[in-house]
C-alpha cells in the first residue's frame, strides 16, 4: 500500500481520507482527478507537449524562411528553450503577453489534417524523444508514487481522471500504458475537429483551454459528478481543489510540491498562489524531495 512513499503525513492523509471516503462515499460517487503536466508527469525544462510542438515549429521556419523572425518560430529554429518554458510560467503568473502567441501558434501547428493522422505524428513522437536532462523516454517520466496512488485510489472504488490543461489528443495515446486510464476518461484542451469526406478532422480554432476556471467547467461537463480527489502542483489547478473542496463529501486536495532539484527540480514558479491557499485552506502538500522513496519507476 503506497510502499513508493514515505511515512509521514501526506501518506497518512492520504489513506486516513480513503478510509473514510469507502466508509461515507458512494463507490460511483468516489471520482478522483488528476492534472497531468508536473502531477503525473515531469513538466520542466518545458511541458512535454511544447517539445512535441518545438519539433513541428522548427519544420515551419525550415520552411518557410520569414517565420525565423517571429516568436515561438524564432526560439524553435534556434532551440531557445527558455522564451518557450518563460511564456508558460508568467501564463500561471497572470502574464499572457508571450502566452497569446504561443497559442495561436499551436493552434496552426497541427491543423487540417484528419485526426488519425494527427495521433501517427504523436506516436512518432513518443517512439523516439527522450527527456532532454532526464535522458529516458518521456514514457518513462510518469512519477511512480502518483502511478501507484492512482492504483490505491482504483483498488478502493474510485474512478480515475485526467484534467489537464495539457492536449487532449496528445494525452490519449499513452494515458493507458503510462497510468491505466483510458482516452474516454481524459478531459483536455483541445481544437475545434469537423467531419468531411468520412474523416473528422482538426481546424485552426480554439474548442477548450482545460485551465484554471475551465478545469471544474469542463469535469462537470464532461464527468457529471462532482470529484472527492483532486490532484495538481501549479496555479492553474485552484479552481479544480476548491470545487473538490466544496461539495459536502469528505474530499481530499493535494498539492504536489517540486523540491528535489537531485532527482527531478526544484521551483515553485507558476504555483505560488497555489500554495498560499493549500496552507491558508488545509490542502496536502507532498514534498518531492521528503515524502516519496523514489521519484521514477
Amino acid at each position: 500500500m503506497l510502499e513508493s512513499w514515505n511515512d509521514g503525513p501526506a501518506k497518512s492523509a492520504i489513506t486516513d481520507f480513503v478510509a473514510r471516503a469507502v466508509a461515507e462515499v458512494p463507490a460511483e460517487d468516489r471520482v478522483a482527478v488528476f492534472d497531468n503536466d508536473g502531477t503525473l508527469w515531469c513538466e520542466k525544462p518545458m511541458y512535454i507537449q511544447l517539445d512535441f510542438l518545438l519539433r513541428r515549429f522548427k519544420e515551419q521556419a525550415e520552411a518557410d524562411p520569414a517565420l525565423r523572425e517571429k516568436q515561438p518560430y524564432r526560439a524553435a529554429y534556434s532551440g531557445d528553450l527558455t522564451w518557450l518554458g518563460d511564456a508558460v510560467t508568467k501564463h500561471y503568473q497572470g502574464d499572457d503577453g508571450d502566452f497569446t502567441v504561443l497559442l495561436a501558434a499551436i493552434l496552426s501547428a497541427h491543423h487540417a489534417i484528419s485526426v488519425d493522422e494527427h495521433a501517427e505524428r504523436v506516436a512518432a513522437f513518443y517512439a523516439d524523444a527522450r527527456h532532454p536532462t532526464l535522458g529516458r523516454p518521456y514514457t518513462a517520466c510518469g512519477y511512480a508514487p502518483m502511478v501507484e496512488l492512482l492504483r490505491y485510489l482504483e483498488a478502493n472504488g474510485f474512478t480515475n481522471y485526467i484534467v489537464s490543461g495539457g492536449g487532449r489528443d496528445f494525452m490519449r495515446p499513452i494515458t493507458g500504458p503510462m497510468y491505466g486510464i483510458p482516452p474516454e476518461r481524459v478531459v483536455g484542451s483541445s481544437v475545434g475537429l469537423i467531419y468531411r469526406d468520412g474523416d473528422v478532422f482538426t481546424t485552426a480554432e480554439p474548442e477548450f483551454l482545460d485551465d484554471g476556471p475551465m478545469k471544474p467547467v469542463r469535469l462537470w461537463s464532461r464527468i457529471g459528478r462532482r470529484p472527492i480527489f483532486a490532484a495538481g502542483n501549479s496555479n492553474g489547478d485552484i479552481e479544480m481543489l476548491q470545487f473538490a473542496q466544496a461539495g459536502t463529501r469528505p474530499s481530499l486536495q493535494l498539492m504536489l510540491l517540486h523540491d528535489d532539484a537531485e532527482r527531478e527540480f526544484d521551483y515553485v514558479a507558476g504555483a505560488e498562489r497555489a500554495l498560499d491557499l493549500a496552507a491558508a485552506h488545509g490542502w496536502v502538500v507532498p514534498s518531492i524531495r521528503t515524502d516519496w522513496k523514489t521519484v521514477f519507476a
